[in-house]
């Protein structure tokens, strides 16, 4: 093959990449590096480094991610779906890893791992591959009888991931095990399994707080382990509720509160104005600790106030009703699932980081995909864009092939003349 026929080849393929999904990943970007412009004032005062360290950290990790997701668009998703396979393996074995002195403790949970000076999480990585096996897994039902044996084997590898992610993280476990449900739906499986499963996951969450409530938080007993994750849990969800209980002119700032009350004055003032006190005028950014991550909702309503939040929100529903246009004409089942479930982890994300932030519901920790600050978030991100981008040019490509073959079919008909 000549230098000309790989260009021309390239341009072809370059000719089947869905440009809306660029135009969305492009827009995420962009937000996110105003946004942490304006955030990461704390983080520079911490490290004793200027105000462009941080971004500029933060944006060789989304350079190396829009060059992950450039090269794996281009990859055949048979590969994709095949590797994820050994990238679950690996996940586990790195969820197992974390319990061990390679396990690294930030801000009281331990869901970070460091090898060689690199520090990750291996439940965003988790994440990613669950849901491609699961929809890998899922389009392989035939029959009644296979339903049965596959939903079973999900179910399984289910738990045992998020088994290992909530001992770190709870809200991280349960958003992967709400995905899993949605896909049981979009997959068609009969409701009486899953149906019952969630049901007995709720009463097993119920029960689980008030056990917890009863016997650790109110006597304040003192505890360690997975006990102690469990105590900070529950009281994430009664501080909420004492919350909705006192007067907002009657709060005081106490340890327990004092993200979410500065969070929630940031988004007071910024909804002064339609459009915030315009970037670079906040105020939150400087008193709240963790503006760059998890709060950095509240700093973009801050500065670009309701217009900017409801542009940012309609931008990741726009991520997930491209690919439900986009997918409703795919002829492989298996693609339909992989993008739906990796488009829904966007945006269910990115929906309970935003509530966290506006203080509907309790702590979570939960980044906002691509937007908070983190090299591991960054790119894994990078890659749920990249392998949703690879389907839609496969597909794109898989349709003109049939249009193509039509149009042929059409030309060699031969024309009846009748006398």
């Amino acid at each position: 093959m000549t230098i000309n026929d790989y260009k021309i080849k390239l341009r072809q393929q370059l000719s089947y990449v869905d440009k809306v999904y660029w135009v969305l990943f492009g827009s995420l970007i962009i937000v996110a590096i105003l946004a942490l412009f304006s955030a990461s004032s704390t983080l520079a005062f911490e490290k004793g480094s200027s105000t462009l360290g941080p971004i500029m950290e933060q944006m060789l990790f989304i350079t190396v991610g829009v060059i992950l997701a450039f090269v794996l668009q281009f990859l055949p998703s048979k590969l994709i779906r095949i590797c994820s396979y050994a990238v679950l393996g690996l996940s586990v074995i790195f969820l197992l890893l974390t319990f061990t002195d390679l396990g690294v403790e930030i801000n009281g949970a331990k869901r970070w791992l460091r090898i060689f000076g690199i520090t990750f999480q291996p439940s965003e990585l988790a994440k990613l591959s669950l849901v491609l096996v699961v929809a890998d897994l899922l389009s392989r039902i035939k029959s009644a009888e296979s339903q049965k044996k596959i939903f079973f084997i999900v179910l399984g590898i289910t738990a045992l991931v998020c088994g290992l992610i909530l001992v770190g993280n709870l809200s991280t476990a349960l958003l992967l095990g709400g995905i899993v449900f949605l896909l049981f739906f979009l997959a068609r499986v009969h409701i009486k399994y899953w149906g019952t499963t969630i049901l007995v996951a709720i009463a097993l969450l119920v029960s689980g707080y008030f056990y917890v409530e009863n016997q650790f938080v109110k006597p304040n007993r003192k505890v360690d382990g997975v006990m102690k994750r469990a105590t900070v849990w529950v009281g994430r969800v009664d501080a909420m509720i004492e919350e909705l209980k006192t007067p907002t002119d009657s709060v005081v700032l106490t340890d327990d509160n004092y993200q979410r009350t500065i969070a929630k004055m940031a988004i007071a003032r910024g909804g002064l104005s339609p459009v915030g006190v315009l970037p670079g005028n906040s105020q939150g950014r400087n008193i709240l600790p963790q503006a760059f991550s998890d709060y950095i909702f509240a700093i973009i309503i801050e500065e670009s106030g309701i217009i900017g939040a409801v542009l940012l929100m309609l931008l990741y529903l726009a991520i997930l009703f491209r690919s439900c246009l986009s997918s409703s004409k795919y002829a492989d089942y298996s693609a339909m699932l992989m993008v739906m479930g990796l488009a829904l982890m966007l945006t269910c994300q990115a929906l309970v980081s935003m509530m966290v932030s506006v203080g509907i519901g309790p702590v979570t920790g939960q980044p906002l995909p691509m937007i908070s600050r983190g090299g591991t978030s960054a790119l894994i991100t990078s890659i749920y864009f990249g392998i949703i981008m690879c389907v839609a040019r496969e597909q794109n490509e898989l349709h003109a092939r049939q249009q193509s073959a039509m149009a042929a079919s059409e030309e060699e008909v031969p024309e009846i003349h009748i006398e």
